[in-house]
């Protein structure tokens, strides 16, 4: 009977050792299960913290892009303004410019009318003084003493 004895607890035994090994295997299983479950969850996590990060980014990323751009505007705006105005000076300049160089034009076309007149009645008054010499020096001019024939000069 020693060996049906035996032949039980052994079975006995490995009944037990099947029976633990099964609860260890269960609570492997669960162990595992629960990790995979905190990986997933910290996976999750993850992502959503990546996803926030990256609309935060894009945000901040559109501000800042739209502020620039905004300043470029308003520069680009303010050059433009600053041309417009610069533009206008040195037309208006220009046409300053252009009316006083018609002024000293004129004035200096009368100033030479004056000369050449000046010079024209010196000219004349000249060649009737010679023109009065050579009469008289042919005796054909007038005399002091004829007060008729005496011509103003």
């Amino acid at each position: 009977m020693a060996s049906h004895d035996q032949s039980y607890k052994a079975g006995e035994a490995k009944g037990h050792a099947q029976e633990k090994t099964g609860q260890a295997t269960d609570t492997m299983k669960d162990k595992a299960q629960k990790a995979k479950d905190t990986a997933s969850d910290m996976a999750h996590s993850a992502r959503d913290r990546t996803q926030q990060n990256k609309d935060q980014t894009g945000s901040y990323l559109s501000e800042k892009t739209e502020a620039a751009k905004q300043k470029a505007s308003e520069t680009a705006r303010g050059t433009k303004e600053e041309a417009s105005e610069t533009a206008h000076a040195t037309k208006e300049k220009a046409s300053q410019m252009e009316e006083s160089g018609e002024e000293t034009a004129q004035a200096g076309k009368e100033k030479t009318e004056g000369t050449m007149q000046r010079a024209g009645e010196q000219i004349k008054s000249m060649a009737g003084g010679a023109a009065e010499a050579v009469k008289h020096t042919f005796g054909m001019g007038e005399t002091e003493e004829d007060p008729c024939n005496k011509r103003d000069n």
